[in-house]
């Protein structure tokens, strides 16, 4: 009797180990992924079939939690309205863009409803100690509300004297509201700065909280990974630094300091970046404080105030691949140059595709990545995609003045973007990312002296030295090519 019921359960896990595996593979077939992406999985799952259902229930969709899914659904009415009312404003809509331009602003103002706002003043900051000067000095002369959002916060140095004017903007009646990434920020919450700010009046709040009790309800390595300043619905910053001290952050590093590039803008497109962060506050909070529209008044501007600004916004609340698609377009649309820099070159097929087929069309086209970076895996997963860049005619230029953390991409001169998005998997399809988009000569030139500032800091890969790498070199960076599509 023993014996038959060891057997019938024996049988019994048996099947239900097959059946899980079944399911699991089903589940990932049926969702509509790339080859690569799906195959991943599938081996995972195969080859350590625990382990890998596991991560697969926790890493492999894309779900916010039914608390955080909710709030987005119910929010988009409200900014459907407020967008439409911000459309109603004709002189702040931008009508007329270059030819290299007018694609991507079609597809974003058909995606997520956004078109091109005009009336802003810019400016360029590639120098982090005078960023965070810049920072406090806006605090400090602000009169009604600021809003942030950080991936990294990082207690220490110039990032302190932000957070003492932040508590004494709010100790004289500013609204203050500061939303910080969980994993990112995890030692600013460690410290009193969170208390102090809160006993202040500051609204702190921890986005996506991570925590393993929440494993198989949301996804844990869904980021927050944003980076943008509101003060008085006017003055907005974003780009790729964080809320830290490159003296401070990471100091024992081999790639060294950190290199940042940040734009600051006055106009209304800070009321329109307001909505973006307006979304991201809702569905953590589950408050709701939709920006004023842009008042007809506030285009009384200066005639320099004339740059057009185009913010595009993903995540999981937000049209799906929308910044992809707009590199993707942004790429197919050059004629001449692309310079792209970025700290973490893992491309989708498609964008990797895209950057080939523009230098097999004369394009000259050029990326500058950091010769070192904080993260091993990615190092040598990126490693693997510089045969084919290079076989087509890219340029990749290795940064050696410190680790460059800036992402940005200029196409002929007339295209900007930047902001916060990695050339890799987790910041084109995952994580909460923004960029502005410039349609500019002026400007574009501006960009393109900060591009050959970083190229005369950095060594030119030679292609013939590159083929001749060492064969261990190329079976490592073939191994972590394989979890490309999870970096």
């Amino acid at each position: 009797m023993l014996t038959t019921s060891y057997t019938i359960i024996s049988w019994l896990l048996v099947f239900s180990y097959w059946f899980l595996i079944v399911g699991i593979t089903f589940r990932i077939l049926i969702k509509r992924r790339s080859v690569p992406f799906a195959m991943t999985w599938l081996l995972i799952i195969y080859i350590l079939p625990l382990v890998g259902i596991i991560a697969y229930l926790s890493l492999g969709e894309l779900h916010l939690g039914k608390c955080r899914s909710e709030r987005v659904r119910s929010m988009w009415p409200s900014m459907a309205i407020w967008l439409k009312n911000l459309h109603s404003i004709q002189h702040l809509c931008s009508t007329k863009n270059s030819d290299i331009a007018q694609p991507l602003f079609q597809l974003c103002e058909n995606r997520q409803g956004i078109s091109g706002i005009t009336g802003n003043q810019l400016q360029l900051l590639t120098n982090s100690n005078v960023t965070l000067r810049t920072v406090v000095r806006d605090v400090q002369q602000a009169c009604h509300n600021i809003e942030m959002v950080f991936y990294i916060w990082q207690p220490g140095g110039q990032a302190d004297e932000v957070a003492e004017a932040l508590i004494a903007a709010a100790q004289r009646g500013v609204r203050c509201r500061l939303l910080l990434d969980s994993a990112g920020s995890v030692e600013f919450f460690r410290t009193e700065w969170p208390g102090r700010m809160r006993r202040a009046g500051i609204d702190v709040v921890e986005a996506l909280p991570v925590s393993l009790l929440r494993i198989f309800l949301r996804r844990m390595d869904l980021r927050q990974h944003r980076k943008v300043v509101l003060i008085d619905n006017y003055i907005a910053y974003t780009g790729s630094m964080n809320l830290v001290d490159p003296r401070f952050f990471k100091p024992h590093t081999k790639a060294g300091q950190w290199v940042d590039l940040m734009a600051r803008m006055e106009g209304p497109i800070a009321t329109t970046m307001g909505i973006i962060y307006s979304a991201d506050w809702e569905m953590e909070t589950g408050k709701r404080i939709l920006p004023p529209t842009p008042d007809a008044n506030l285009t009384l501007l200066k005639p320099h105030n004339d740059h057009t600004i185009l913010v595009i916004a993903s995540g999981p609340c937000f049209p799906d691949n929308m910044i992809h698609q707009a590199i993707l377009t942004a790429v197919f649309s050059a004629r001449k140059k692309i310079i792209i820099t970025t700290p973490y070159l893992i491309p989708t097929d498609d964008l990797l595709h895209a950057i080939c087929i523009a230098a097999h069309r004369g394009v000259d086209v050029s990326i500058i990545i950091p010769r070192y970076n904080d993260s091993f895996l990615v190092r040598w997963a990126s490693r693997a995609f510089f045969s084919e860049l290079l076989e087509a005619g890219v340029k990749i230029y290795q940064f050696e003045g410190g680790l460059l953390h800036s992402k940005s991409i200029l196409i002929d001169g007339q295209l900007s973007l930047v902001g916060t998005v990695n050339l890799d998997m987790r910041s084109l399809w995952l994580n909460f990312e923004i960029t502005i988009v410039i349609d500019h000569h002026e400007f574009g030139s501006k960009l393109a002296r900060i591009h050959n500032h970083y190229i005369a800091q950095s060594c030119l890969v030679d292609a013939r030295c590159w083929l001749q790498r060492a064969y261990w070199q190329r079976i490592i960076e073939r191994l972590f090519y394989f979890f490309s599509p999870l970096l």
